[in-house]
């Protein structure tokens, strides 16, 4: 058996003895409140389970409202899988102090089961608020470069927007009215747009919402790895065209005297005949003495886009884990996986990103545009 076979089975195996666990809960607590756990209780377990990825398969052959709201819906069960896989062995840890005391099995059961039901609805209903109330971070850092006719430029930055079947366009106008309120010279859209396939982008014209990022400079975004996931990247970007949003794919614009620099994801080295610029090669023809920024949707590279000459790296990808505790994973994955940080002359960001993967959630992260001002040395 292959590596990929091997882990393939072992990652299926973990995951059933974990559906496994959260269904033997759910009988122990059915059993307390006087219902007998069946076949129908393990039916319900095994659907929830798995019901994310039916609904991903669903829309891709049948993109109605019902597909989508049912994907809507399914995306939680990811989110409520990990919170009753941290909550649940403190329950159980629970009645060994619970049975010292006398209690009934019966009853601790019950009322353990009502505590991680509520704690896990509660946690559910947070981080939905956190997910769909954007916040506006602001950052100022000083570029030891002149710029024509400029001492400042403010950059708009929103990665990981992840338009789709769950957030639409009712999210977007929200950075669309960022936008209006802050008024920065420069937009910028660091990777995945898109949540996967355009469909939903195209039929539900999202491209009449985003056409609103305007600013005085330009709009201008990168792929992400979704959608190279999607593999649908010239309809992609032929709308964004026409929107008025120029996909920079191993390009560079000069956008009056700052100029913005656009990687293709990384995903790209990973497919027959595609790959993507270094980054030495991407700047070598700009103008050092003109400020650059580089956009690359996954942060990596960090010492590379250094010693290229790159002013400012705006990054995504991350999302910060998303929900806690998975910020602890990324924390250790990436060099800096939200945030800010100097590397040499270049100044970092990382975007936790404005929009969300899967389920709508977000706890002890925020869904999240950047405003960075960037001042700059007299000529």
């Amino acid at each position: 058996m292959s590596r990929r076979w091997l882990a393939l089975v072992s990652v299926i195996v973990i995951y059933a003895a974990l559906i496994y666990y959260i269904g033997w809960n759910l009988s122990l607590f059915l059993a307390s409140q006087g219902l007998s756990p069946g076949i129908g209780m393990w039916t319900a377990v095994v659907l929830a389970s798995v019901s994310y990825f039916l609904a991903m398969a669903l829309v891709r052959f049948w993109g109605a409202l019902p597909a989508r709201l049912f994907k809507a819906a399914a995306s939680y069960s990811i989110a409520a899988l990990e919170y009753l896989i941290l909550l649940l062995p403190l329950a159980d840890l629970g009645w060994l102090a619970a049975r010292a005391t006398g209690v009934s099995f019966d009853a601790y059961a019950g009322a353990a089961g009502w505590t991680v039901l509520l704690l896990l609805l509660v946690l559910l209903a947070w981080g939905t608020r956190n997910a769909f109330s954007p916040i506006v971070r602001r950052h100022s850092v000083q570029v030891d470069k002149p710029m024509a006719d400029r001492d400042s430029v403010t950059l708009l930055v929103a990665s990981d927007i992840h338009l789709g079947d769950i957030v639409g366009k009712r999210h977007l106008r929200k950075l669309v009215r960022i936008s209006q309120e802050l008024r920065p010279d420069l937009i910028l859209l660091p990777g995945d747009v898109l949540d996967d396939s355009v469909k939903p982008f195209l039929h539900l014209r999202m491209a009449e919402v985003i056409s609103q990022l305007k600013a005085p400079l330009g709009t201008y975004a990168v792929l992400g790895n979704h959608e190279y996931y999607g593999g649908d990247i010239p309809a992609y970007v032929g709308a964004m065209k026409q929107a008025g949003i120029p996909v920079l794919q191993d390009e560079w614009i000069d956008a009056g005297g700052i100029v913005i620099a656009g990687r293709k994801d990384r995903t790209a080295e990973s497919l027959p005949g595609a790959g993507r610029l270094p980054t030495a090669e991407l700047l070598r023809d700009i103008d050092s003495s003109a400020p650059i920024v580089l956009l690359d949707h996954q942060p990596y590279g960090f010492a590379e886009a250094a010693a290229a000459g790159a002013d400012v790296l705006l990054c995504g990808h991350t999302h910060r884990g998303q929900f806690a505790p998975n910020h602890l994973v990324t924390r250790r994955l990436f060099e800096l996986d939200w945030g800010y940080m100097r590397k040499s002359l270049t100044h970092v960001f990382v975007s936790s990103g404005f929009g969300s993967w899967g389920p709508p959630v977000r706890l002890f992260s925020r869904s999240e545009a950047l405003l960075i001002t960037l001042t700059f040395r007299s000529s």
